[in-house]
Parts: C-alpha cells; sequence; structure tokens
C-alpha cells in the first residue's frame, strides 16, 4: 500500500467492481459530455461498466506477467481514481484506464496513480514500455500526461462501445523513462 498525505493507493481486486464501475461511468458521462456521441453516454453505461469490471476483475489471466493490474485510489474509504495496466503481446504495457472522481481533478491523484502505475510497471515487467490511448478533444488529459513526460507516438481512431470510431492519439513512456522508485500496492483480496 502506499500512502500520500490523505490518498491511500492500493492493489484491487473483485470487491471494487461496483466502486470502480460506478467511477467509470461517472467520469466518462463528465469528462466525454460533447466527445463522445450521446448515445454513448447513456442509460445503460452504468450496468455496462458494472458487466465490464466483474469480468475483467474475476478472470484468471494465467500467469502473472500476463495478469492486468488494477490501483485504487482511496480517500477516507471511498474510492476517488483508479488505474488499469494491461500487459501487452508486444512486452509492453497499456494504460487501459485512468479515471479521478469528477471534481477531484487537479489535486494530484491522477499524478499519485501514474507515479503507482509506473512503479508496477518497472517492478513487474522490467523493460516494458507504457503506453495509452486518448481522444483527440480531451485536451485536458493530453496536456496532464505530456506534462506527465508522454510523448505522442501517432494518431488513429478509436472503436468505442456502440460501433462508433473517434479520433484519438497514441501517447507512451519508452521502457528506461517508465521507472519512477516508488513502492509496489500491497495485494488485495481476490
Amino acid at each position: 500500500m502506499i500512502s500520500s498525505g490523505q490518498i491511500v493507493i492500493r492493489r484491487g481486486g473483485v470487491r471494487d467492481a461496483e466502486a470502480v464501475a460506478e467511477l467509470h461511468a461517472h467520469s466518462w458521462r463528465t469528462t466525454y459530455r460533447g466527445i463522445v456521441p450521446v448515445e454513448g453516454l447513456g442509460d445503460g453505461m452504468a450496468a455496462q461498466r458494472r458487466e465490464l469490471w466483474e469480468l475483467r476483475l474475476d478472470a484468471d489471466y494465467g500467469e502473472p506477467e500476463n495478469t492486468p493490474e488494477l490501483l485504487i485510489a482511496e480517500r477516507a474509504g471511498a474510492v476517488v481514481g483508479f488505474i488499469y495496466l494491461v500487459p501487452q503481446p508486444d512486452g509492453g504495457v497499456l494504460i487501459d484506464n485512468l479515471h479521478v472522481r469528477p471534481g477531484l481533478n487537479g489535486g494530484g491523484i491522477g499524478r499519485e496513480l501514474l507515479t503507482a502505475g509506473r512503479a508496477h510497471v518497472a517492478e513487474r515487467h522490467p523493460g516494458a514500455a507504457l503506453s495509452l490511448e486518448v481522444l483527440r478533444d480531451n485536451t485536458r488529459a493530453i496536456a496532464f500526461y505530456e506534462r506527465e513526460g508522454a510523448e505522442r507516438v501517432r494518431a488513429q481512431e478509436g472503436e468505442f462501445p456502440g460501433g462508433f470510431l473517434l479520433p484519438e492519439y497514441v501517447y507512451a513512456w519508452p521502457a528506461e523513462r517508465v521507472a519512477t522508485g516508488a513502492d509496489r500496492p500491497e495485494p488485495a483480496d481476490r
């Protein structure tokens, strides 16, 4: 477990699926309003996210090096953010999600999650590059990742639930810049 002031970062597990799904849906509705078509932010999103996170967190990925990692940020026992790291076939690791509870952005939670995620990758996947995909119109997230040292690698179109395509960028930290020296969170009950 990593603790910084009021924020505690720990490894997540199946018991966190509902809280993560709620935060994920709320973050999408807030952050992507005006970026993602309205039908992509509809009423069924909360249930879809809950099903997605239950499946992800209960799945058996086999070897530890193939297993995604969920890191949770908590304040006073409430989930205020999360990062989900997914090992890739090329040996790199993808930040599949990094969300902070709307209204708490800009308070350092995202930076703490990213630091913990980079430390996890450096320890569990030595020599791995770290990457993410971000919507082109999500300028706040782009500015954050660039401040944190990520470099734009390419532009592409991403396919989203509902079958629509949106322009996005791929950002990355080369393997030699992933390590941060932060401690790794403790395992959660699965």
